[in-house]
């Protein structure tokens, strides 16, 4: 337990986008908006929300690479949001009572993103490494 609650004082925002995105693909509803009308607009979704979670988790944990687990770290970093994405899909597909269905596309939508937000969150961090060098 005390190693969860240091985690989330490490990864306040992280945490915070984690525990949204459970909670907005588990809700029964999907609201309407006008970007419904544009293709492919869940899977943009699922890649803009792991994008973004995965960068977080990379800025966040960037003072990370200095220890001696930094390899596990950065497998953590890019498996965990990964699985959670499978996770989701799977829970929508069993646990919504039929109001979500999990799909594999979404998955590779939460991939990508994973691969995005990495690429992303790790030149950031690399970026700002370098300044406090410099």
């Amino acid at each position: 337990m005390k190693q969860l609650t240091t985690l989330i004082r490490q990864y306040p925002l992280s945490t915070t986008l984690i525990i949204l995105i459970w909670i907005l693909c588990l809700t029964p509803w999907i609201p309407e908006t006008p970007l419904n009308d544009v293709s492919l607009i869940d899977k943009w979704t699922h890649l803009v929300m792991y994008g973004v979670l995965t960068a977080t988790i990379w800025w966040e944990g960037r003072h990370r690479r200095n220890t001696k687990n930094a390899k596990r770290w950065y497998l953590l970093a890019f498996l965990g949001p990964v699985a959670m994405g499978g996770l989701v899909e799977l829970a929508q597909a069993y646990l919504t009572a039929g109001h979500r269905s999990g799909d594999w596309l979404d998955f590779v939508a939460n991939s990508l993103g994973v691969c995005l937000g990495t690429i992303v969150g790790y030149s950031c961090s690399m970026v700002s490494r370098h300044r406090q060098k410099g």
